[in-house]
């Protein structure tokens, strides 16, 4: 039985300085919805496995080994305190794919590369969370760029898909991301479960309806094959069979992958060629914290009965261990950010119905990725899911494109911030980070510097300047 929290205090915890330590049935309990939920949603974790195979060169049991590792580190942030759904810098991966397969063509050259960068990108997120600066950023930077940041995300995801998987997945992708839509943001569907216990009862297991109707529609539309079903499953590189659980193959990780082993450690000039693609990586990270800040602001007043507090340097330090963690064992082409956008979206939508329906942001996000942690090991789970990674990946990516664009805009403050906004977005979208920030500043010093806006500060609340 976990402790019980009494109304309006903080989830109970065990003080370590900076993080505050919850450990799962003793500090909060476990939810049903988001354990059912972490299922089917482990398929986007495991969607990282055919891009780790092409650009890494590895081959299908390494990639699967090296997701099982990263999903158990997303439990970290839980653990440690930080309220929220981890995930990858996922608008980051295209970023990261080039600058690997343009610049190395040998496999262990590029995979030494992608451990110096994961490293470059770990000492970042270092950086910004013991020295204080991450917290200074959130307050201090202009809630126009805030939201261009948002909103380039957005719109680089759904360019993405519309460009990618949807071409090759139209049906399936497009019944599925609009039911997952309608589930998490139709007020037709919210007003339902107001009226049906069993409508309420569905939505509380969030986008999983969607990428179950996927699974289902899929092979009837012919555009993906029916998956295998196994108890085991045999390595070829070793031959050895592993049943109903698959344990991650260390002796081939640090042979293949590691620099503690094999590959060998970087040298200064690949971790000095990765620095622009880090900043670049921590520009689009930057943004999930700012979403993490705006949606646990919004369920923090949803709700009086619990204090949430997210504390973005905890969050950039957590960040940086997974990197750390991951280069050192099983570089990470997606690597390791602060947010998975969607299903913090879902988690803090039933987090919003009460504390019947969720007893704390701890016990909806801890529990998720707990699960999940444990599923992409699981064997009949992982190849039940195989063949529809690429159309779980796709609702994810749709759905953080609706819902970072719907935050975006609620924080702009006014016609100005819009507009900037608008234009930074779309040069993020098609010219990347650097030049979306780089036009984010200088709109800002045309068209705010010395017209009496007030120019610095977090916007959490979206209001409106009174001097504007």
């Amino acid at each position: 039985m976990a402790i019980k929290r009494e109304i309006g205090l903080e989830q109970p915890y065990i003080p370590a300085g900076l993080f505050k330590i919850r450990i799962p049935f003793v500090h909060y309990r476990f939810e049903i919805s988001e354990a059912i939920q972490a299922i089917f949603m482990c398929a986007t974790c495991l969607g990282a496995i055919p891009v780790l195979q092409s650009v890494l060169g590895v081959s299908y049991e390494i990639a699967w080994s090296m997701v099982v590792i990263n999903g158990c580190l997303y439990f970290l942030h839980a653990t440690f305190g930080d309220p929220v759904v981890p995930g990858w810098i996922t608008p980051a991966i295209p970023v990261v794919t080039a600058y690997l397969t343009g610049g190395y063509e040998d496999h262990n050259l590029r995979i030494q590369a992608m451990v110096a960068l994961q490293i470059d990108v770990a000492i970042i997120f270092f950086i910004m969370g013991l020295t204080g600066i991450a917290n200074r950023l959130m307050r201090a930077i202009p809630s126009s760029i805030q939201a261009g940041i948002l909103l380039g995300a957005a719109v680089a995801a759904v360019i993405g898909e519309m460009n990618g998987r949807f071409k090759v997945y139209p049906v399936t992708i497009a019944i599925s991301c609009l039911l997952a839509y309608f589930l998490l943001f139709s007020k037709t569907w919210q007003n339902l479960r107001k009226k049906s216990a069993i409508v309420d009862r569905l939505a509380s297991f969030g986008m999983l309806p969607a990428i179950i109707i996927g699974v289902i529609l899929g092979p009837i539309v012919g555009e993906i094959k029916l998956p295998p079903i196994s108890l085991s499953w045999t390595d070829p590189a070793t031959g050895r069979t592993q049943f109903l659980f698959w344990l991650p193959q260390i002796g081939q990780l640090l042979k293949e992958v590691s620099p503690l082993g094999g590959i060998g450690f970087p040298s200064v000039d690949l971790f000095i060629k990765g620095i622009p693609t880090a900043i670049a990586a921590y520009i689009i990270a930057f943004g999930d914290f700012v979403t993490s800040d705006v949606l646990l602001n919004e369920a923090d007043e949803a709700r009086s009965d619990e204090k949430i507090d997210f504390n973005a340097n905890r969050s950039n330090v957590i960040s940086g261990v997974r990197n750390t963690i991951m280069a050192l064992i099983a570089p990470y082409t997606q690597l390791c950010g602060p947010l998975w956008a969607a299903v913090t979206v879902a988690t803090c939508q039933r987090y919003k119905d009460g504390r019947k329906a969720m007893d704390s942001i701890f016990s909806g996000v801890g529990t998720f990725r707990m699960m999940t942690a444990i599923y992409v090991a699981v064997i009949p789970i992982a190849l039940l899911l195989k063949e529809v990674l690429p159309i779980a990946l796709s609702i994810t990516m749709l759905v953080q494109g609706y819902a970072c664009t719907i935050i975006a805009i609620k924080m702009c403050r006014n016609d100005t911030d819009m507009g900037i906004a608008g234009v930074m977005g779309a040069v993020l979208a098609v010219r990347g980070a650097a030049w979306g920030l780089a036009v984010g500043i200088i709109l800002n010093i045309v068209l705010i510097v010395g017209s009496g806006t007030k120019v610095l500060g977090s916007a959490k609340s979206g209001a409106p300047d009174k001097k504007a």
